[in-house]
């Protein structure tokens, strides 16, 4: 062998060595790695480590509170709720979320492939909606299904149920999908009718199951507080079922209907067409969920002419025993003519407004000056929404005086150049049959929001209770006996109304050719007026002319005689002792 040959054995031996202290060097490094990674979390990361393993252990959750019943004045229970259950799954836990989306879609009657798509989108999400509110037949379903516990759960929530169906729908309102009131009473008394929410905690062992429930004494569970309204559900179905008729009758875009207790204000009944049915929301057309008695505008025509002959009495810029010249149906006033739909000579006071002149109306306007027609208009509440307890009311239209032009003079007198909600018509209406006072139209039977209350005594006198009786008891009243309102006629009662027909507003502004608003106030008894009804009727399609007291005044005469014989008010004007006796159904 040759001295100068490496020794293979040697040779071998070095690299065994050099190989060992590699591994050694690798190891050490991964132990120190190890080792800093453990200080790391020991020292900088225990509490974040911490938190994070409670979170998985524990988790905060709302109680959904009970929303408050709606009842009627006699006790019928208009909304209430019902407890179900809501299906969600934690998709970040879902290992083969195919297989869960197949099973639940097939369970709740879902597509499948729209599941796994919700599912795919919040594959990073602790939480997700499968279902809200199942029947219980799914939630048994669901319950047999071999789901792993700590995949999905159920949370309690409340669904809104209307036993009346239709009934008064825009009054009510509906509470959508999360609970919240929208519309109507459900949206006005919001504050009062959803509650507070509770807090707990469930604590949950490693295989996802609840083991504890702690509630969090600062947010206690608090239902929601019940509701009464002053609506009557009787009169409000005669309401109703006059309007569908109406409906059927004369085929108008829309229409509504009020039933109002002059005296105190209280709505007794409010109705639309088209409407909805609160128990099924998806169903109902865009127009339908307007409440058309506060948020319709439209000019008043000859239903604005008692206010000014009552305000022009209580100013004495006219009197009783006057007489105006109708110049044989055409009068100039300025720049304009105006014109009477017969030639009308000498017309007294009454016979103005039982033969609705608008020549003697606009004489009466050049009496009180435009000063006079907007102090009427005013202090009959035109212009300002009513204060009712429901969002969405408007305010009409009643310009600034500086606005107004010899044109308003004449127009303002018969209706034109003003435009109003049906409620306001009505309340002011009311002012003239409770001797003068105008009065807050309210829709709850007592205040549940203290916030609310300071505008309850908000009545104040329009004019004085002679002035206003007089209107009522003699032209008003002779509209229904020989003037345009005779199709108002009821048998055993002495009625006062006036009948109204005004060109539709465009919504562009000025007005849509051939197309009116017709509508009919009436009250009785004359002498103590216990009830006031108003039906509004917008464009008529069928049946020829669709003047108020053609389209609109046997409707409010039918929900009148049926509220009256209803509500046991005599033709003197003395009603019984009690209302209808207060129903023990729930």
């Amino acid at each position: 062998m040759n001295p100068n040959t490496p020794d293979p054995h040697i040779i071998a031996m070095a690299s065994l060595r050099r190989r060992a202290g590699i591994v050694v060097t690798v190891v050490g490094i991964a132990w120190l790695v190890l080792v800093g990674r453990l200080v790391q979390l020991q020292l900088w990361q225990q509490d974040e480590l911490g938190d994070r393993a409670t979170r998985q252990r524990e988790v905060v959750e709302d109680i959904a509170p009970r929303p408050g019943d709606i009842f009627d004045r006699q006790g019928r229970l208009l909304a209430t709720s019902v407890q179900t259950q809501s299906l969600y799954v934690i998709p970040s836990r879902l290992s083969k979320p195919w297989v869960v989306a197949e099973q639940l879609a097939g369970a709740l009657q879902m597509v499948p492939d729209d599941l796994f798509e919700r599912l795919g989108r919040n594959a990073d999400k602790h939480f997700l909606w499968v279902k809200r509110r199942l029947n219980d037949d799914e939630v048994e379903l669901v319950r047999q299904l071999e789901l792993p516990d700590d995949v999905y759960g159920f949370r309690a929530e409340y669904r809104r149920i209307y036993p009346q169906g239709m009934l008064a729908a825009q009054v009510i309102g509906m509470r959508d999908v999360d609970g919240v009131g929208r519309g109507g009473i459900e949206e006005g008394c919001e504050k009062s009718l959803k509650g507070q929410p509770g807090r707990r905690t469930l604590t949950r062992d490693a295989r996802g199951r609840v083991i504890d429930i702690t509630a969090d004494p600062a947010r206690p569970l608090r239902d929601g507080q019940s509701v009464t309204l002053v609506v009557d559900s009787v009169v409000q179905i005669f309401a109703e079922t006059q309007l569908d008729q109406l409906m059927a009758e004369w085929k108008p875009e829309s229409c509504c209907a009020i039933v109002l207790d002059p005296a105190s204000g209280d709505v007794l009944a409010m109705a639309s067409r088209p409407t909805i049915d609160p128990n099924h929301p998806e169903e109902a057309s865009s127009d339908a969920w307007k409440n058309r008695a506060i948020a319709d505008i439209y000019e008043p025509g000859s239903t604005f002419k008692p206010m000014i002959v009552a305000y022009g009495l209580d100013q004495q810029l006219i009197e009783r025993d006057d007489f105006f010249n109708c110049e044989r149906g055409q009068y100039r006033m300025g720049r304009r003519v105006l014109h009477d739909h017969h030639g009308y000579g000498m017309l007294s006071l009454t016979d103005v407004l039982v033969k609705s002149s608008n020549i003697g109306m606009a004489k009466i306007g050049e009496r009180l000056t435009n000063n006079g027609l907007h102090a009427a208009a005013t202090r009959f509440g035109f212009g300002r929404p009513t204060g009712i307890e429901l969002p969405g009311e408007l305010s009409g239209i009643l310009r600034p005086l500086d606005q107004w032009t010899t044109y308003s003079t004449g127009s303002i007198p018969m209706g034109h150049e003003i435009a109003t909600t049906p409620l306001q018509l009505i309340r002011a209406h009311a002012a003239l049959a409770n001797g003068g006072r105008l009065v807050r139209p309210r829709l709850l039977m007592s205040e549940v929001d203290p916030e609310t209350a300071s505008i309850r005594s908000s009545n104040v006198r329009a004019v004085g209770r002679d002035s206003a009786e007089w209107v009522v008891s003699v032209p008003m009243k002779e509209v229904i006996t020989r003037g345009t309102g005779k199709k108002a006629q009821i048998k055993g009662y002495d009625v006062f109304g006036k009948t109204g027909t005004a060109q539709s507003l465009a919504p562009s502004g000025g007005y849509r050719h051939g197309k009116y608003i017709a509508s009919f106030v009436c009250g009785a008894p004359v002498e103590k007026p216990q009830l006031l009804v108003l039906v509004v009727v917008n464009q008529a399609t069928i049946g020829g002319e669709a003047f108020g007291g053609r389209v609109a005044a046997p409707a409010a005469a039918e929900i009148l005689r049926k509220a009256l014989e209803y509500r046991h008010v005599p033709a003197d004007g003395a009603p019984l002792a009690t209302e209808p006796k207060r129903s023990s159904v729930r």
